[in-house]
């Protein structure tokens, strides 16, 4: 059986597909639309993002933690040593021998010169003998003042020119003593300003004798410091000739009046035969330790502002917060706070200028913000590639 399609059966079958046409066009239209508008809340929410990141400062942080710090005072000296003299010649002549060089340990007493003792021993003879004259004219007389043949005044003019006699030759024999120049100190050669053959002027400083056993630096100390110096305290010392090592001692002494001139006291500190190496003339940074607290909580030096009283930026939660601390001793890099931070407290060492109160932050080589940047980043390329 066949079908035929009349003119009225063509024109609504025309009309269908044109409204089927039109229906897929408006609900195409839509789906893009609304993934125009997805497209474009993704893209603010990165910005959003970025801008989020951006605001967030880089920061390096440190935790306050327990240590033992020490009070300290600390100050530059130049070593000295403990005794120091000038060898002089106490008599003119030649040298004959030169006994000693520079840099040779020497005891008291020690011979360091010999000079030419020609002319002191003539006059030690000299002296000698005319001693010897007026000794025995003395005891004649002393017989014949019995038998009153002398005047008890001429016994007693000869007593007394005996007894010049034998100063003169004391006297003598004392300059003879001085050919031998002789170290008046234990200690090393210093200098030596005479050589074999030269001529000795009576005075003229020949050598110079340092006592290095013990040396001594001197500390010009502030009067507040008056009643926390005292005798016996450690010192350490670290010499720029001598750098990585540092030496101990003690207080020594210390001056019992304050300069009103310039309100300081001295404070001498003392180096024994543990301070090898160092030497007289040396410059030194001394550091006198008065107080130790073995619990102390500390931050770095470098986490303290400096606009004012004493306080430190806390980082929580991302954010910083300015918190006024309380200071206690100071012992190199670290600080101790005493009220203000718990132990564990994180506190901003680097990049403080650009905070404020509140300010976001970004902690960097934070290990628990690189364990979360690590994790994400195996996420963010899974997303990418689907």
């Amino acid at each position: 059986m066949s079908h035929q399609i009349t003119p009225a059966g063509r024109r609504s079958g025309l009309c269908a597909a044109a409204l089927l046409i039109t229906t897929t066009l408006l609900l195409s239209g839509c789906g893009a639309s609304a993934t125009g508008e997805a497209k474009a809340a993704e893209t603010k929410d990165g910005k959003a993002a970025e801008e989020a990141k951006v605001e967030a400062v880089p920061v390096e942080v440190a935790q306050a933690s327990r240590r033992a710090v020490a009070a300290s005072y600390t100050g530059t000296a130049t070593l000295e040593p403990r005794a120091e003299s000038q060898v002089v010649a106490k008599t003119s002549g030649v040298a004959l021998a030169v006994l000693v060089e520079e840099g040779q340990q020497v005891t008291a007493g020690q011979p360091l010169v010999r000079l030419d003792p020609d002319r002191a021993r003539l006059a030690v003879a000299q002296s000698e003998a005319q001693m010897r004259k007026l000794e025995n004219n003395y005891q004649r007389a002393q017989k014949l003042v019995g038998q009153q043949m002398v005047s008890a005044s001429d016994v007693d003019q000869l007593r007394f020119d005996l007894e010049h006699a034998r100063a003169q030759y004391r006297l003598a024999t004392l300059e003879l003593s001085y050919t031998t120049v002789v170290a008046p100190i234990s200690g090393v050669i210093a200098s030596r300003s005479i050589k074999t053959g030269n001529f000795v002027q009576i005075n003229t400083p020949i050598f110079r004798i340092v006592d290095n056993s013990r040396l001594e630096a001197t500390l010009n100390v502030p009067e507040r410091e008056l009643a926390t110096l005292r005798a016996g305290q450690p010192v350490t010392l670290v010499a720029d000739a001598l750098p990585g090592k540092s030496f101990t001692g003690k207080v020594d002494r210390t001056a019992p009046v304050v300069d009103s001139g310039s309100g300081t006291f001295r404070v001498v500190s003392s180096f024994g035969d543990a301070a090898i190496g160092l030497q007289p003339g040396m410059f030194g940074r001394i550091r006198i330790d008065y107080d130790q607290r073995t619990d102390a909580l500390v931050v770095p030096r470098l986490a303290l502002l400096d606009d004012g009283e004493p306080a430190v930026f806390r980082v929580r939660e991302g954010k910083v917060a300015r918190v006024p601390v309380k200071l206690g001793y100071a012992e190199g890099p670290w600080v101790e706070i005493r009220e203000g931070l718990q132990p564990g407290d994180q506190v901003v060492t680097a990049g403080k200028v650009a905070l404020r109160d509140g300010t976001a932050v970004q902690v960097i080589a934070d290990p628990k913000a690189k364990t979360v940047a690590q994790a994400a980043a195996p996420a963010a390329k899974a997303g990418s590639t689907q």
